[in-house]
């Protein structure tokens, strides 16, 4: 279990810090294995069949499973435990990065990456990000304004806690997992720019520099202080990648001007109307011969009832408004809107590359691409796989 981050610009951590995300971190596997096992066969044990009985079939949607679970005691136990939990991730790592301010601060202007990443002082930020402690963060992406880098380094501390060791070393198994798939199932494609929207901190950004070393990597965020401290954290691994702030409805870069643009967990976070933005942008900006790609969690129509009300938990009860809206979308539909031909979509579920290795990942990009495995992909527990979606631009 990796708790503590691996990079250069990770905290000094106390005992008392280390025993305290231990903690929260066993907290959070417990209530998404054990308590979520209860809560299944609570649900086909009690709540199926007494559904069943009552409408004469068993429920067909993630919406019709949530209704009927939320007077279930082992619904309740679970929700009431997650969110608390949740709140602990936070608690745990924020004092943490306050003390850690002095060498956060020396680092990004040391190191110059403070000065190097493109600001726009003057955007005005979506209301979702200023208007949500998104994940129940405190202060969300945006953060606070007295100390910008707090936002970046807290999520990035918090999500080490939060993924229980499932997202790698420094958090980057999601870039690792999918650039890794790429290469095994388009040998030929060999992209010179690539595009990172909505990248947080740049942790699934790094990965295709990686990847892709001849490449010129750019990641793109509204958010100032993941950028700040993203930019940093990439300094410090000796890894060139450039960041700049932008709005993802209107990205200023030339036409045709990447040859992948890709997305991870970003998808969800936005309003169906920017969503369709994206799509449009990405598509201008990719060249002939380029790749959309999103990481993300799978749709609702490609998994059954339960397993959607599962995923769709969090649009409920983590502050994520958007997330049931995505996961009830087509994600072919979705590209063909954005002006993609659907005989170019693409879709995919990778087994993680912390988790399974790069052979699991080479066998499964030489199998049937459209597969979605509903009992463990998209879901942060043993046996989690990623699923990815887009479209070629012809």
């Amino acid at each position: 279990m990796v708790l503590q981050l691996k990079h250069a610009l990770r905290p000094q951590q106390a005992a008392e810090d280390v025993a305290r995300g231990r903690f929260v971190s066993g907290l959070r596997s417990f209530i998404l294995n054990d308590l979520a096992q209860d809560m299944r066969q609570a649900y086909d044990q009690r709540v199926a069949p007494a559904f069943e009985k009552a409408h004469g079939r068993p429920p067909e949607s993630s919406a019709e499973v949530h209704k009927a679970m939320r007077a279930d005691p082992a619904f309740k136990v679970y929700s009431a435990c997650r969110v608390r939990a949740q709140s602990m991730v936070w608690d745990a790592v924020a004092p943490v990065v306050q003390r850690e301010r002095a060498k956060l601060e020396a680092a990004a202007n040391d190191s110059g990456a403070a000065a190097a990443v493109k600001l726009a002082p003057d955007m005005e930020l979506p209301r979702n990000v200023t208007g949500l402690d998104v994940h129940l963060m405190p202060g969300g992406y945006a953060g606070d304004a007295d100390f910008p880098m707090a936002a970046g380094a807290v999520y990035d501390q918090g999500l080490a806690i939060f993924s229980m060791g499932l997202m790698g070393q420094n958090l980057d198994d999601i870039g690792l997992s999918m650039s890794t798939y790429v290469r095994n199932a388009f040998p030929d494609f060999k992209p010179a720019r690539i595009l990172d929207v909505g990248c947080t901190i740049g942790h699934n950004s790094l990965p295709w520099k990686q990847a892709y070393p001849d490449a010129e990597v750019h990641a793109v965020d509204v958010a100032a202080p993941g950028l700040l401290y993203g930019a940093t954290r990439a300094k410090l691994q000796g890894l060139d990648v450039a960041f700049h702030q932008m709005n993802a409805e209107a990205l200023d870069f030339p036409d045709e001007s990447f040859d992948l643009v890709f997305s991870s967990m970003f998808l969800h976070e936005l309003s169906a109307k920017t969503r369709r933005a994206f799509f449009r942008e990405a598509r201008r900006l990719l060249r002939p011969g380029g790749l959309l790609l999103n990481m993300e969690l799978p749709p609702n129509s490609q998994m059954g009832a339960f397993e959607g009300f599962y995923l769709d938990w969090d649009c409920y009860y983590n502050e994520e408004p958007f997330y049931k809206g995505f996961r009830d979308e087509d994600p072919r539909a979705l590209c063909r809107d954005g002006g993609f031909a659907d005989e170019d979509y693409v879709q995919f579920v990778t087994p993680s590359l912390g988790i399974y290795g790069a052979d699991a990942i080479a066998t499964a990009a030489a199998t049937d691409p459209l597969a979605v495995n509903s009992e463990t992909t998209g879901r942060l527990a043993e046996g989690v796989n990623w699923f990815g979606f887009g479209a070629w631009k012809r």
